[in-house]
């Protein structure tokens, strides 16, 4: 596995993302329902942000999960708590497996996110609020070093819903450097002039 990030492309990268997020297993993703040209415009709305950003993770040149990268202070998260300085949001949808699924494959591509999140030096702590139902990816998120802070109320993203219940839930980059090895920790606080 070698994971590279690229910007998404709106029109070009639409209809393999709708085959993504119109899939069932990405429901908490809320855009099962939605066409083709639903993808367009809010990638095209994120794309025109200013404060949101979405890259696509490719593993070895293919597509193979989709990342939100956001500033917490200008979206709905800063009604539900105090956003602090260095404070990054992240949201992760990890495309379905192309035949039979690789142990360890999602642990991977969620340690290559927070990597990459991390290599910015201003980045201080990653934030999350995935929906409270969705247990798998609390379990992820918990594995590479983010923890609970409550329950808060959010828009709803999925159109049949009035609301979302999302875990907030944060991660600092030396909580994020202590689920590592060793072996993996060492040049991330290399880079930094940290020792382990």
């Amino acid at each position: 596995m070698s994971f590279t990030f690229r910007p998404v492309d709106p029109l070009a990268d639409a209809p393999l993302l709708h085959s993504w997020v119109s899939q069932e297993y990405a429901r908490f993703w809320g855009m099962v329902s939605a066409t083709e040209q639903d993808v367009v415009e809010e990638y095209s709305r994120i794309a025109e942000s200013g404060h949101h950003q979405a890259f696509l993770g490719l593993d070895d040149g293919v597509p193979a999960f989709l990342m939100e990268r956001y500033r917490p202070e200008s979206s709905p998260l800063a009604d539900v708590y105090e956003v602090q300085r260095g404070d990054v949001g992240m949201h992760l949808l990890v495309a379905p497996p192309n035949g039979e699924p690789q142990p360890g494959f999602t642990t991977a591509v969620m340690q290559s996110v927070m990597t990459e999140l991390f290599d910015d030096p201003a980045t201080r702590r990653v934030v999350v609020e995935p929906d409270a139902r969705n247990h798998k990816i609390h379990v992820l998120n918990e594995k590479v070093g983010f923890r609970p802070h409550g329950v808060v109320t959010l828009p709803a993203v999925d159109p049949a819903e009035d609301h979302k219940q999302g875990l907030l839930s944060f991660c600092t980059r030396e909580d994020f450097l202590a689920t590592l090895t060793p072996i993996l920790a060492a040049p991330a606080a290399a880079t930094r002039g940290d020792s382990l």
